[in-house]
């Protein structure tokens, strides 16, 4: 691919598509909404409204960061958390969740463009998004997880075509920051998907904690595709002399090009070893924990 002839391509197609429209975006931080924010930039300059939705969902310190990295671009930060933790409440069926979460995100962007006076909506949906929603594999929030009804003229996608590393190469051609361009995935139904069975704001905590910890000890070390905690389910463990019952937390780290396969990487025992000392340590509520070290596929990278 020919990164800086795809720049131009999409800059025009956006600025075509949109016409005089003021555009809402979904800014989330990640490499391919940074990618998308920065070709609308340069494509319709300040009638581009980033918009950022704190569901409650997202990794620690996330909303700090994007924030700080962002806010040039006068980036709108939405609280979104009473609504998604009341949408999901009860709801344990993976493709519901999903589904749920794509549902509130296009309420909320569609409520905040008639505050903007926006008529289009520009997200950063990438080709394995639209293979895996298409091909029933799951769907994702920003394809098989979007109502089928919306209020928006249109919907402008402009990675459509394009899969993780061909993103990543445009985003080295727009400048992006190292720290945006190499950033790892991130779901975007947030941590919900790392939770098995009904989300609540107890089990995103913990999952939080031990999402921050898995990403300290590894992404800098052994620069894994993706890595990964997820909280399974509740099981028995001693801490002290007092028997409890407590989470029990998968840690998932693979390797992969495009996100389509993965393989599970061969960390060594100590660094398995120390993930689940600092974890159970940390997290009073966890009772142990697992790695997981299957490929995808069978499995999926995420866990729902």
């Amino acid at each position: 691919m020919d990164a800086n002839a795809f720049i131009e391509t999409a800059i025009r197609e956006i600025r075509q598509t949109a016409g005089e429209d003021r555009v809402v975006m979904a800014l989330s931080g990640g490499v391919d909404s940074s990618v998308c924010a920065a070709l609308a930039e340069k494509a319709i300059g300040d009638r581009l409204a980033p918009i950022y939705i704190d569901t409650g969902l997202m990794r620690k310190g996330e909303t700090e960061r994007i924030v700080h990295l962002f806010g040039h671009l006068d980036l709108q930060v939405i609280d979104a958390h009473d609504e998604f933790f009341s949408a999901l409440q009860g709801i344990c069926d993976p493709e519901q969740k999903r589904k749920v979460i794509g549902e509130r995100f296009i309420r909320i962007f569609e409520r905040e463009a008639e505050r903007n006076g926006a008529r289009s909506y520009l997200q950063g949906t990438i080709y394995p998004d639209r293979i895996e929603s298409q091909g029933g594999i799951k769907s994702h929030h920003n394809v098989g997880g979007m109502p089928v009804a919306v209020a928006f003229r249109q919907i402008i996608e402009p990675l459509r075509d394009l899969y993780k590393d061909e993103v990543r190469e445009v985003a080295g051609a727009l400048d992006l920051p190292p720290e945006i361009q190499h950033r790892m995935p991130f779901p975007g139904p947030g941590l919900a998907v790392r939770v098995v069975g009904e989300v609540t704001r107890e089990k995103i905590a913990v999952v939080r904690e031990a999402n921050a910890i898995v990403e300290e000890e590894l992404i800098d070390q052994y620069h894994p595709w993706q890595c990964l905690a997820a909280l399974l389910s509740l099981g028995t463990g001693v801490k002290g002399d007092n028997r409890i019952h407590g989470w029990v937390v998968a840690v998932r780290a693979v390797a992969s090009r495009d996100g389509m396969t993965a393989n599970p990487l061969d960390l060594p025992y100590e660094v398995l070893e120390k993930l689940q000392s600092r974890i159970t340590a940390e997290i009073p509520t966890v009772a142990r924990v697992v790695y997981d070290v299957t490929p995808k596929p069978p499995a999926t990278i995420e866990y729902e």
